[in-house]
């Protein structure tokens, strides 16, 4: 038997004003993005935006469905729309926020585990690893430089 340890770096700052510009772009991207979610049954609104290594911003929302579990998350819809409009380019960075409409907003949002492996395969097919970074409306910001970081034991292909 081999024990192994898997240990990551990640940068934490104490609100989204000590980002730098680029990252405090996005993530404001993020934030607007969460007024355009459809989240009737969770009132958890989420926002993700995307920098591509063109400049491009795209953004995306998460879309709830009464037949559960068909609804969409915010970054999946973002990594859709980025793989659509721009089919071989790859994305920089991702920052992801959110609203709740039952409590507090001030911790960092993590992606769920489908959409781990979906920035994974990005990652893969694209060569690059993408920047994540995780924040609620206020609170603390948690930066990762590479988000397959999140998913140590992901598919591969």
């Amino acid at each position: 038997m081999n024990k192994k340890v898997y240990q990551f770096e990640f940068e934490e700052y104490d609100s989204s004003i000590a980002l730098n510009k680029e990252d405090s772009e996005l993530f404001m991207a993020a934030g607007q993005a969460t007024g355009n979610a459809y989240a009737p049954y969770s009132k958890f609104n989420v926002g993700a935006a995307a920098r591509l290594i063109n400049g491009e911003i795209i953004t995306g929302a998460n879309q709830e469905n009464a037949s559960f579990p068909a609804g969409l998350c915010a970054e999946g819809v973002v990594l859709a729309a980025a793989s659509s409009r721009f089919p071989n380019v790859a994305i920089d960075a991702i920052a992801v926020t959110y609203l709740s409409g039952t409590g507090a907003s001030d911790q960092p949002v993590s992606p769920c585990g489908i959409c781990r492996q979906s920035m994974q395969e990005h990652r893969l097919r694209m060569g690059r690893p993408i920047r994540l970074i995780m924040g609620g409306a206020t609170g603390k910001i948690i930066a990762v430089g590479d988000a397959s970081n999140l998913m140590p034991f992901a598919f591969k292909f």
